[in-house]
Formats: structure tokens, sequence, C-alpha cells
């Protein structure tokens, strides 16, 4: 069983989940690990905005990154789905709540 978020986290991830872009990029990494370029090709998105999308994904905990270098020496950077389960319900977002860090109360 993995560790519930603090509200904190529950916020990043559902910012995160809040994209369509973003949601695509879980979806072509829910059968495999690929690396960015490949991913970008394809999505048909550039890579500077890939890199930001997986970034978001990353801080959430939905996606994970590692290098590796090929056989004819290039550096890929692999990104794979993180396994996740969130029940989104009223009990969940009172529990929430009540760990979010003062500045997200006001």
């Amino acid at each position: 069983m993995t560790k519930q978020r603090t509200g904190d986290q529950f916020l990043t991830m559902l910012s995160a989940l809040a994209n369509p872009h973003r949601l695509r990029v879980l979806a072509a990494l829910s059968e495999r690990q690929v690396y960015v370029s490949e991913l970008a090709r394809e999505l048909g998105m550039s890579r500077p905005l890939l890199h930001m999308h997986l970034k978001q994904l990353e801080k959430a905990g939905l996606v994970t990154g590692r290098h590796e270098v090929s056989a004819d020496g290039r550096a890929l950077r692999y990104f794979e789905v993180t396994a996740f389960c969130e029940e989104l319900t009223p009990e969940r977002i009172a529990v929430a709540v009540a760990t979010l860090a003062e500045q997200s109360k006001s």
C-alpha cells in the first residue's frame, strides 16, 4: 500500500492531472518506459514543452525519470509511470485539508 499524500501533495497531484497534455503523457507512459525524444515524437510535442510537463508530473510523484547511456554513447532520459492510486471522496478531501500547509489554507 502506498503512503497517503499530504494535502499539499494531493493538490500538486490534482494540478498535474488537470492538464490534457499531461494526461496524454501519462497514457503514453502507462504501457512502457520511453525516452524523451521518442515520447516527444509520439505525442507531436516539442522536447522543451514535454520536459515542462514531465517536470510537473515528476514533482507530483506520478512519473520517475532516469538517465541511461546508449551503446553509441548518447545520454537518454527515460520516464515511466509511478504506481499510484488515489480515491477522490469527500472524506479523502477532508483528510487532505487537515494536512495543508498554512499558506495553502488561506
